[in-house]
């Protein structure tokens, strides 16, 4: 599904848990016709037994409530919890569902990695913050750091009728609302609510295998001023890096946000392999050290931003199922500017080209095959078998069949 850029939006960003968790759970508590969401972690923590609760009020009062969790990122969500949502209505899908073997998880590449939610077709939430509490400061120095954006406008038309899109043929090919989600395509249905212009961007394994990535590479290319990107796992292409490399030897001021403090710690490790690279043409790297980064944003100029769930890693950009909002629009991109903006100020340290030159001998080597890699690693990937996208619709649990105690054991 091809999207158009739509005008009229309007935009606010939403920074880590704190003020995403209360925006989401009080738009789901005002809900009257529906709610999609699709994520890729949910924890059961106080975030996630809130958002349970939350969609169990709304089905109870009636509304539609669909949800899609990943089969391995939501794998450890016990029968109980499964069963509260399905008894009281909400229709759960499990993407790629699938058996342990020996207590280990097996479905480990193409995720469902979007976090997306519509409330009553006419406002929207995308970005990359999962339902658990290490979203939330008071978790700890563990707790993440990131981003999302609430959207109202036409733009909410095709984000709704995406979510749709990934349900309905799955369930019930020959239903007549399947079709008439198809026939809407194309269609807007939200009136102006702002001045910001966006574009729903996504990546499958499909027909969309480049698209996010595309957009990144087309708005490097055209930078005259200044690139900010933060990004949590930062291992892109070649294409790429070369672009950010390219910019910055042009003039533009190029700057990049990476983990100083992973929660996982090859991440840090991969990126550092290529700052040599970048560092030496001009692009200004800066590591934020107060916690873990999770964030998915970048902007360029003074109109151009993104935000999403995608990272600038191979398996974001070769393998996972993603979404990300472009946006056209100064205002916003000047206040996503100034959030960065001080957490560079305040919690970033600035990594120097001489430390990344001493030692650089032993590093040379592997430098060498990472760049390699990079440069081959997505007609690799194209070579692998890719099956196609399989969603499990969870019944609620019976007496005689206890669906949800099956699909824990079985992965079915």
């Amino acid at each position: 599904m091809k999207f158009s850029w739509r005008d009229g939006n309007r935009l606010q960003l939403l920074e880590n848990g704190e003020e995403f968790f209360p925006r989401v759970f009080e738009m789901i508590r005002q809900a009257k016709k529906e709610v999609l969401l699709e994520t890729f972690i949910v924890y059961q923590d106080k975030v996630g037994n809130e958002l349970r609760d939350v969609l169990i009020e709304a089905a109870q009062r009636g509304v539609r409530v669909d949800i899609t969790l990943d089969g391995y990122g939501c794998a450890d969500l016990t029968p109980d919890y499964i069963s509260g949502l399905t008894s009281a209505g909400v229709r759960l899908h499990l993407f790629d569902p699938q058996p342990k073997f020996l207590g280990m998880r097996t479905n480990l590449f193409r995720r469902l990695h979007r976090k997306i939610v519509v409330i009553d077709g006419e406002r929207a939430f995308i970005g990359g913050i999962n339902y658990s509490a290490d979203h939330l400061a008071d978790f700890g120095p563990e707790a993440k750091q990131d981003y999302a954006v609430e959207i109202e406008g036409p733009a909410v038309d095709d984000i709704h009728r995406f979510a749709l899109k990934t349900i309905a043929p799955r369930e019930h090919p020959k239903r007549w609302w399947q079709r008439r989600v198809q026939e809407s395509i194309g269609r807007t249905y939200n009136h102006s609510r702002g001045n910001a212009r966006v574009l729903l961007v996504t990546r499958d394994n499909e027909n969309h295998r480049n698209d996010i990535e595309e957009h990144y590479l087309e708005a490097i290319r055209s930078a005259r001023s200044h690139l900010l990107i933060a990004n949590a796992y930062f291992f892109p292409g070649y294409r790429v890096l070369r672009e950010i490399r390219n910019a910055a030897r042009r003039g533009v001021r190029v700057r990049l946000i990476l983990q100083g403090q992973p929660d996982m710690p090859i991440a840090k490790l991969a990126a550092r392999m290529l700052y040599n690279y970048l560092l030496r043409d001009g692009v200004q790297i800066f590591e934020y050290c107060r916690r873990p980064l999770h964030g998915k944003v970048a902007l360029a100029d003074h109109d151009w931003s993104t935000v999403g769930s995608s990272n600038l890693d191979p398996l974001s950009l070769s393998l996972n199922l993603e979404a990300n909002v472009i946006v056209r629009d100064p205002v916003f991109n000047r206040h996503l500017h100034e959030r960065l903006d001080l957490l560079i100020q305040d919690h970033c340290k600035t990594v120097p080209l001489e430390r990344m030159v001493r030692g650089y001998f032993w590093r040379a080597p592997l430098v060498f095959l990472i760049f390699h890699f990079l440069r081959y690693f997505p007609s690799m990937i194209a070579k692998l078998p890719a099956s196609p996208p399989r969603l499990a619709l969870i019944e609620p649990p019976t007496v005689e069949s206890p669906a949800v105690a099956n699909l824990q054991r079985d992965g079915q």
